[in-house]
């Protein structure tokens, strides 16, 4: 009878969510704090699942505006324990798809070596007027 291994495997398999949502971290650069509907960043165990990143406003090229993005994660991946140079994945939101090489060569000079995978989307708009991309991104935390 093999009905009560049945039962246990789906407790436990039910459980699973719970146990990975005991590890959930918000996680913000010191003197900032999350706002009630985003986290700069949330921990789950060794990943660091950042929120997309916007340029900062002034910013009018895609060159600058990628640079901008990327450069804005460094206080949120420090403050998750890590760094660029740990960044696994990363999907890069394009307004205007005329904009992808000079998105691509910013970003291959922010990350010339061991580039992370990515995903690039072209979209119809992004809440911030003006803004031509935006940038997700998931990192490892190096054991301590």
């Amino acid at each position: 009878m093999h009905y009560p291994t049945r039962l246990i495997s789906l407790a436990a398999v039910a459980l699973l969510p719970a146990a990975a949502m005991a590890q959930k971290q918000v996680v913000a650069p010191e003197g900032t704090r999350p706002s009630p509907t985003l986290s700069p960043a949330i921990r789950v165990g060794d990943l660091l699942f950042l929120s997309g990143k916007l340029p900062a406003r002034g910013d009018s090229t895609i060159e600058a505006q990628t640079k901008s993005a990327l450069e804005s994660m460094n206080p949120v991946l420090a403050a998750g324990g890590t760094s660029s140079a740990n960044i696994v994945k990363c999907t890069v939101f394009l307004v205007d798809v005329k904009d992808f090489a000079g998105m691509n060569k910013a970003y291959a000079e922010y990350f010339p070596k061991d580039p992370p995978a990515r995903s690039t989307v072209v979209v119809a708009a992004l809440v911030t007027p003006g803004a031509k991309l935006e940038v997700e991104c998931v990192a490892a935390v190096p054991k301590t």
